[in-house]
C-alpha cells in the first residue's frame, strides 16, 4: 500500500492533488486522491508507465507542462 503522506512529504510540487516527484531524468506522478493512479514521464514528457487513463494523463502531463519551473530536485 502506498504512503500518501510519505509521498506528499518527498514531492518536489503538489499540484490540484497530484505530487510530482523527480527522479533522475523521469518525473512520477502520483494521485493522491487516488493512489492507484499513476504514471511516470521521461525528461520529454511522454510516458514510460502509468495507470492512468489518457485523460488524466493528459491531466497530469498538462499541470507538469505549466508548473516545471517549480518542480524541486
Amino acid at each position: 500500500m502506498i504512503d500518501r503522506m510519505k509521498v506528499a512529504e518527498n514531492a518536489g510540487m503538489i499540484v490540484n492533488g497530484y505530487a510530482f516527484t523527480r527522479e533522475g531524468r523521469t518525473v512520477r506522478v502520483l494521485n493522491l486522491n487516488n493512489p492507484d493512479m499513476a504514471t511516470v514521464f521521461d525528461s520529454n514528457g511522454e510516458v514510460l508507465e502509468t495507470s492512468m487513463s489518457d485523460i488524466e494523463i493528459r491531466i497530469a502531463k498538462e499541470y507538469l507542462h505549466n508548473n516545471a519551473e517549480f518542480l524541486e530536485d
